[in-house]
C-alpha cells in the first residue's frame, strides 16, 4: 500500500464480507491525519493453555493436512494463483519489492484452528502461498487465544508464532504481506495509522477485509463505533481501489 493503491478482492464464502488484497501504484496522495489514541501497550505474550497432549496434537496436525488439501484442490485457490500471477498485480508486487527478493507475511487473527474449522482453512491458504509463490518469505503468526498445542503445530508447518502481541502495530520496515482476514477494523486501522507515511505504506501489503463495504457501512450507520476506528481506513479509500476476483 503506497501513496496510493490497486486492491484485489476475493469473495468470502462464508457471507462475512469480502477478501481484499491490497496493492502500490502511483496516484493521489494520502492525507495527514491526527494521532489516534493506541489501544493498549504491546505486550509480551505466551499461551494461557500450555497443555502438552500428545494425542490432541495429533488429531490437529492430521485435520490440518486435510485442510491444506482441501484448499489446495478448489476452485477458490485455483482462481486466487491465477489473479496473483497476472501482469498488473505483479507489477504491484514488484513495486512493493523493490530490491527486496522476498516479502514477509504476518497473519494476524487466525483464530483457534485446534476448535474451528474456519480458521484452518484460513492458516491453509497462507501457508499454500507460501509454497507456490518464491516472493513470499516467512511467515509469522499470532492470535491471542492460540493454545501451546496449536502454537507447536503451527511451527511444524514453518511458521513462527509470535511472542509479542502487537495489537496489529507492526512497523513495516520491510515489504510485507498482512494476512488478515476477518479482523476487527480496529486491527487494521491500528496498522494503516503505524504505517502511515508514505515510504512505510509503500512496503504494505493488505490481504483482508473490503474497506469499500467498511467505507458503505459507515455511510449507513454515522453513528456506529466504527467510525471511530476506521478512520485510517476510510482515509486510505481516497487512494485506493479494490479489483473484485470472481469465485464460486
Amino acid at each position: 500500500m503506497a501513496a496510493s493503491a490497486k486492491t484485489l478482492a476475493i469473495p468470502d464464502q462464508s457471507n462475512n464480507g469480502d477478501w481484499t488484497i491490497v496493492l502500490p501504484r502511483r496516484g493521489r496522495q494520502r492525507k495527514n491525519l491526527p494521532k489516534l489514541r493506541k489501544q493498549e501497550d504491546q505486550r509480551t505474550w505466551s499461551p494461557s493453555d500450555q497443555a502438552n497432549d500428545t494425542i490432541r496434537e495429533s488429531k490437529l496436525l492430521h485435520k490440518m493436512e486435510i485442510c491444506i488439501k482441501k484448499v489446495e484442490i478448489s476452485q477458490f485457490y485455483r482462481t486466487l494463483v491465477v489473479e496473483l500471477e497476472t501482469m498488473p498485480v505483479l507489477e504491484s508486487l514488484n513495486r512493493v519489492l523493490a530490491s527486496e527478493s522476498k516479502m514477509g507475511m504476518v497473519i494476524y487473527g487466525v483464530g483457534s484452528i485446534e476448535n474451528y474449522e474456519n480458521p484452518r482453512l484460513q492458516l491453509s491458504l497462507a501457508i499454500l502461498l507460501k509454497r507456490k509463490f518464491s516472493w513470499i518469505g516467512r511467515l509469522e503468526v499470532f492470535d491471542p487465544i492460540l493454545s501451546a498445542i496449536e502454537c507447536r503445530i503451527i511451527e511444524s508447518f514453518g511458521c513462527s508464532v509470535l511472542s509479542v502481541n502487537e495489537q496489529g502495530r507492526r512497523c513495516a520496515q520491510k515489504p510485507t504481506m498482512f494476512f488478515m482476514p476477518h479482523c476487527e477494523a480496529e486491527l487494521y486501522n491500528n496498522l494503516l495509522q503505524e504505517n502511515w507515511p508514505v515510504e512505510l505504506l509503500n512496503h504494505v501489503v493488505l490481504f483482508g477485509n473490503s474497506f469499500e463495504i467498511y467505507e458503505q457501512f459507515v455511510s449507513e450507520f454515522k453513528n456506529s463505533p466504527v467510525v471511530d476506528s476506521a478512520k485510517y481506513i476510510l482515509a486510505s479509500r481516497k487512494f485506493s481501489r479494490e479489483i473484485k476476483i470472481k469465485t464460486l
